[in-house]
């Protein structure tokens, strides 16, 4: 992608994350508010126990995630390709670039003679500021089981984004008919 086309991609969200619309809700004690997140995207690292399972198979399981927090969207839980069964992972077709990390790959489940298309992205080769999670994976909850601690995660609405949504996250949450610009 061009430079002027990267610079255009990244001013045309309404919201960055230096005030809470009036619409959103108001986090709790304890709770985090999406519209509190930056753009760009934050990278923060977390010990919590992040697991990843296709019936009862854990596919991914570590205390060495890092999430990446962005305005408007819950949290990507990105897990070191170490703590994943990668061999049950086949590279799928088609790529998406992320206007902040870079071009995403996307890898299929292939487990016990079932498939899972698209369950999985990864940054092989991040934008520099991203290069943290270079080769980490995160996995869509809305098409594999997804547990933050002993929570099953939610997924965010829309079918494109993996926002991992939990107890302590709140929104609304971009992904939705009409939420494209937030």
């Amino acid at each position: 992608m061009a430079a002027d086309d990267l610079e255009r991609a990244r001013a045309h969200w309404s919201f960055r994350g230096s005030g809470r619309p009036d619409w959103a809700i108001e986090p709790g004690p304890g709770q985090e508010s999406v519209w509190d997140y930056p753009r760009p995207p934050r990278v923060d690292h977390s010990e919590r126990v992040v697991r990843v399972k296709h019936g009862e198979t854990v596919v991914a399981e570590t205390r060495r995630a890092i999430r990446v927090l962005e305005t408007a969207s819950p949290p990507t839980f990105y897990i070191p390709p170490d703590d994943v069964r990668t061999e049950w992972l086949v590279r799928a077709r088609g790529a998406s670039l992320c206007e902040w990390k870079g071009e995403a790959t996307y890898w299929s489940l292939e487990l016990d003679g079932s498939k899972v298309p698209n369950a999985a992205w990864s940054y092989e080769a991040p934008f520099p500021e991203y290069g943290e999670i270079r080769g980490y994976l995160s996995f869509y909850p809305s098409k594999l089981d997804c547990y933050v601690d002993d929570h099953r995660v939610s997924g965010q609405l829309g079918g494109f984004y993996g926002g991992w949504v939990t107890p302590e996250i709140v929104g609304p949450f971009k992904g939705q008919a009409g939420t494209g610009s937030w």
